[in-house]
């Protein structure tokens, strides 16, 4: 059962592939929800779009290879500028000329290239433990990428599952794992059982293209050279999967305000959604549209 239904559920093709949309509320200002992570699809804003809607038009879509989209094997189809078009096409199918954007996680990232590429379209942006290259990994994140293609060990252990060959061959025991680090708070086990189920309805098959689509060629430091928008960072203290220090030196680099979620991990918008909901809404206002 879901507390809204969407007043509109379509498809757009991006590049080829059919994105499954949703809209929900007919206010004046428009707020995108991002896609974040192929492994979940856009269920996991359930609990911004009931509140949200109520004031604001919000539009929501599945990135490729999760949800309602096609399931595609082409990396490029992953990439963040790739995103970024999906989502112009998106509000363009949906009629609309601009939108405050929200991200998590690697939705961040998406976001920031919307707004760089599409500036036109983006009157604000959150970022909500966003996935950048910036600071330091969260502890026991270190060496990840440097043995994403290695043999796994045979007793492999935490972080030992983010792992190419893993995926492929215990991928419900690292969705189990990794999603007990992304809601590290106690009693999330039904934010655990949501996400682990979304996960399934993808494959390591289509993770791994992803995990080789080709990311941005800029710099850390000029991530945000070209956003012009005002910017909202919202980082958990606990965040296990993306350290807070990154959401600190995000805000610094946009210029934009900084919301620490103290004791929260990767998930606030489930664990605390009233205080990511109140701040948001309380974001839109500010920019006055």
């Amino acid at each position: 059962m879901r507390a809204a239904h969407p007043d509109l559920a379509d498809h757009v093709v991006g590049d080829g592939v059919r994105l499954g949309y949703e809209v929900f509320g007919d206010g004046e200002s428009t707020i995108l929800l991002m896609p974040t992570w192929t492994i979940i699809h856009s269920r996991f804003w359930k609990l911004q779009v009931p509140y949200l809607s109520r004031h604001y038009r919000v539009i929501t879509y599945d990135g490729p290879g999760n949800g309602r989209s096609d399931r595609v094997l082409a990396p490029d189809r992953y990439a963040p500028d790739s995103y970024a078009h999906d989502a112009a096409a998106v509000l363009d199918a949906c009629g609309v000329s601009e939108a405050v954007v929200v991200g998590l996680s690697r939705g961040g990232m998406y976001g920031i290239r919307l707004a760089s590429l599409y500036p036109q379209l983006v009157t604000g942006l959150v970022l909500i433990g966003a996935a950048l290259p910036l600071g330091r990994p969260a502890p026991g994140r270190e060496e990840i990428k440097a043995r994403f293609a290695d043999p796994y060990p045979q007793d492999a252990r935490g972080w030992e599952k983010y792992n190419l060959a893993y995926w492929h061959d215990h991928y419900e025991d690292f969705v189990e794992f990794f999603f007990s680090q992304m809601f590290s708070e106690r009693h999330s086990t039904k934010q655990q059982e949501d996400t682990v189920g979304w996960a399934l309805e993808t494959t390591p098959e289509v993770l791994a293209a992803e995990a080789s689509a080709r990311e941005p060629g800029v710099e850390p430091e000029r991530l945000f050279d070209a956003v012009h928008c005002p910017t909202l960072v919202i980082h958990g203290s606990d965040d296990r999967i993306i350290s807070h220090e990154v959401g600190v030196e995000a805000a610094r680099l946009s210029g934009g305000t900084m919301l620490t979620m103290a004791g929260s991990g990767h998930g606030p918008m489930a664990r605390e959604p009233v205080r990511v909901n109140l701040a948001i809404r309380d974001f839109v206002e500010r920019l006055g549209r």
